[in-house]
């Protein structure tokens, strides 16, 4: 797989994010999709605060891609789709059979095939995210691919996209895919906004 950096994502998240100015548009918390994200959060141990600014659309959940929340900020061809997944289950079971893949490694298989459901293409920009932005979420290991996108009605026929993995060892998966139609300092600005929303729980 290609490696590439992707400096302006890494060097914004490594800056202590400045408070968002936009206005605070609040989640649907009575919504169905807020209800259903709201348990899978507390199945993989994650916390979520609604970043000021955002309003909350449709996650896309169907045969070819599987989130199960979004939001956007509203005039901005700007938004994100995130998928939470507890790995509970996964090591009760591998702890049965020790044939079966360490579930901690599952997140690397995951944004793989993501990706390259995403473009189209097997070879993706992919980097690790350092060590001291994966304390900044409580996470142990991490993966970052900066995507050109397939033209498809599925993704609003968005051009490009950062994809973010998160791991928690024995506890859960985080991934953030965030979309844009231009690469430029605006989009990791809005990126900056969301950049807290979630993260693992102390243990």
């Amino acid at each position: 797989m290609a490696q590439a950096n992707h400096p302006q994502y890494l060097a914004k998240l490594k800056a202590k994010p400045k408070p968002a100015k936009a206005q605070y548009v609040a989640p649907v918390k009575g919504s169905p999709q807020f209800k259903e994200f709201s348990l899978l959060l507390a199945q993989a141990n994650v916390e979520f605060t609604f970043p000021k600014g955002f309003k909350e659309i449709p996650a896309v959940n169907n045969e070819d891609f599987s989130f199960d929340y979004g939001m956007e900020i509203p005039g901005q061809e700007f938004e994100i789709w995130f998928q939470v997944r507890s790995l509970k289950q996964n090591w009760f079971s591998f702890e049965r059979n020790h044939e079966q893949e360490n579930p901690d490694s599952s997140y690397l298989k995951i944004g793989q095939a993501v990706a390259s459901n995403f473009t189209g293409e097997q070879d993706n920009f992919i980097r690790s995210i350092p060590a001291n932005v994966l304390a900044r979420y409580r996470a142990d290991a991490g993966k970052s691919y900066l995507l050109n996108l397939t033209d498809s009605q599925d993704t609003k026929h968005y051009k490009y996209a950062l994809l973010i993995t998160l791991q928690k060892n024995h506890t859960g998966t985080i991934m953030a895919v965030c979309f844009t139609n231009e690469k430029d300092p605006e989009f990791f600005r809005n990126i900056d906004k969301a950049s807290n929303c979630l993260k693992f729980k102390p243990r």
